[in-house]
């Protein structure tokens, strides 16, 4: 399974419902690209939860806190957020073909040997790499 489109996913459905956060289980990738998120203002932050499964051995939690652009919930920050390169398919791009998400207005989380950058990130290094999604 694909564990950072359930992410996304999970992500959209609490959106969806108007949750202030929602829980993941925890990957170092999955930190970077929330950090990332958190950053570029899509999300208002995360924070590891270590309880007792995690002290027996089990993998943490990360919550996700959520950011909205209004009080009642009606408008979030993140519009869309979706998977490019998928396990199936791996979209890598060199720096000339790095797409500008919504005229630039938008975000493509790229994966390069810096690290998990966004689009106008990986143009100042220079570098290409494989583009993990788009986020608008």
């Amino acid at each position: 399974m694909d564990v950072i489109a359930d992410m996304f996913a999970r992500m959209k459905n609490a959106i969806q419902r108007k949750r202030d956060f929602v829980d993941v289980p925890h990957s170092k990738l999955k930190q970077n690209i929330l950090e990332l998120l958190k950053q570029e203002g899509y999300i208002q932050g995360y924070e590891i939860l270590e309880d007792e499964a995690h002290k027996k051995g089990n993998q943490p939690t990360i919550r996700i806190h959520l950011k909205y652009l209004d009080n009642r919930k009606t408008k979030s920050a993140i519009e869309n957020i979706e998977r490019v390169s998928k396990p199936g398919r791996r979209m890598y791009k060199p720096i000339k073909k790095i797409p500008h998400v919504r005229r630039g207005l938008g975000l493509a989380i790229v994966s390069c040997d810096a690290g998990i950058v966004s689009d106008a990130e990986a143009r100042k290094l220079r570098k290409g790499g494989e583009i993990i999604a788009y986020v608008y």
